[in-house]
């Protein structure tokens, strides 16, 4: 295990008496870690720490499991000073403040699009235990269910739904069905506009015959926004009221940010997390229950992943639908080994891919990262880094492609700032 935490954190962090502390020494029991992304200068870090100082505290005195949990702080400060001061209010340990490309590597491995943000992995291997600590904390302060591990879908959803008629249905309904699990609220402008989408594609699946159903998990902030959002909607629901319910869901998902809508197949089974963008590509529901499709062409709707991870984008001389079709045939061996490889490992894919046209998007995307107008262009972009890797040939070849993955996979590549 402490081979795996030194690869993961390195063989030193630092404690808030400026003390370092060797990795080997965070003990031979330990089972879970929970990686703790904040910044000093942020208002719900500095809130959340507090809670999970006293949280922390309490399950160090009291729990049986004590000896089992470490927590390690991961900073995105910019500010030394401002860093240390906020590091002696943590009784837990922290990355050294100048490892900004280790930071960077486990924001990208963890997928972490918020802050404050907790994620408890397992010590030994580094997989996801839990996406959502956050609730953790809030949730279950005494640290009496560790160590939180993810529940079936059909136990925590497990117990009477709406619908918005104010008939009820027992969760037991969904079973056979492809489920979507839609986390939404009235008050976000960005979940309005997908839910009237959603509802016209939740009408066609149903007419096609699949058998379907959605459960909306409301982040509203009152009992009447609930009801009159949920009047626009012809699925089911976590009653409002049932706050437990809903925020077992969100921890089962690790909700960082709404709308998200999970599809899962009839078993209960993550399909992807990316409902919204599959809605949004695919209007009239061709796709459906919407694999991951290992290479997706750039639009303005799935751009947004390019904010979740590292992405190969290749970026070719086309203006006309299907002249991406060599493209992404070039590409898609590549990407559905990588894909096989970490799914096989039971790990998100640590890289996705994209092929890029000639249109405002891809203009956009070349201005903001400083790309230079060759065609085609191979880039690996990494924004949450501010790096981007390029390979700039006259003929890209699948064995090009291939090994410009292996080295980056593999860190051999340099990176240019964005």
């Amino acid at each position: 295990m402490s081979e795996f935490l030194v690869n993961l954190l390195g063989e030193r962090l630092v404690n808030g008496e400026k003390a370092e502390v060797d990795v080997h020494s965070l003990g031979s029991k330990l089972s879970l870690l929970g990686l703790y992304f904040g910044c000093s200068l942020n208002g719900p870090c500095k809130q959340f720490n507090a809670s999970l100082c006293e949280f922390y505290s309490k399950f160090k005195k009291s729990s049986e499991h004590k000896d089992k949990l470490e927590i390690v702080f991961i900073s995105s400060d910019q500010d030394q000073k401002q860093w240390q001061d906020f590091l002696q209010e943590m009784q837990w340990p922290a990355l050294p403040f100048k490892d900004r490309h280790k930071k960077m590597k486990l924001w990208n491995k963890y997928k972490v699009t918020s802050i404050p943000s907790l994620v408890f992995i397992d010590a030994a291997t580094g997989k996801v235990v839990c996406r959502n600590g956050l609730l953790v904390v809030r949730d279950d302060p005494k640290g009496l269910e560790f160590p939180w591990g993810p529940k079936p879908f059909v136990e925590v959803v497990a117990g009477p739904l709406l619908r918005n008629n104010r008939q009820t249905t027992d969760s037991g309904a969904l079973e056979g069905s492809y489920v979507g699990v839609y986390f939404s609220a009235h008050w976000c402008p960005p979940c309005r506009s997908l839910t009237r989408v959603l509802v016209e594609s939740y009408r066609k699946v149903k007419e096609s015959g699949h058998k379907f159903e959605i459960v909306f998990v409301s982040a509203d902030r009152s009992e009447e926004s609930f009801t009159q959002y949920f009047s626009e909607m012809p699925w089911l629901a976590v009653p409002y009221t049932d706050e437990a319910r809903r925020s077992r869901l969100n921890r089962l998902y690790g909700i960082q940010g709404i709308p998200t809508l999970i599809l899962l197949d009839t078993e209960g089974h993550m399909i992807t997390r990316q409902g919204r963008v599959e809605i949004l590509n695919d209007p009239d529901c061709r796709l459906f229950p919407w694999h991951p499709r290992p290479v997706l062409e750039l639009s303005e709707s799935n751009a947004v992943q390019l904010h979740e991870g590292p992405c190969l984008v290749l970026f070719v001389d086309a203006e006309e639908e299907g002249e991406l079709e060599p493209a992404k045939e070039l590409i898609q061996p590549i990407a559905e080994k990588i894909m096989a490889k970490y799914k096989a490992k039971e790990e998100e894919t640590p890289l996705l891919f994209f092929v890029a046209g000639e249109d405002d998007m891809s203009d956009s995307l070349r201005d903001y990262t400083n790309l230079p107008e060759a065609a085609p262009l191979l880039t690996i972009l990494d924004m949450s880094a501010h790096a981007k890797y390029v390979k700039d040939v006259e003929e890209i070849t699948p064995a090009v492609v291939e090994q410009f993955v292996s080295d980056f996979l593999a860190e051999k590549l340099k990176p240019e700032p964005i």
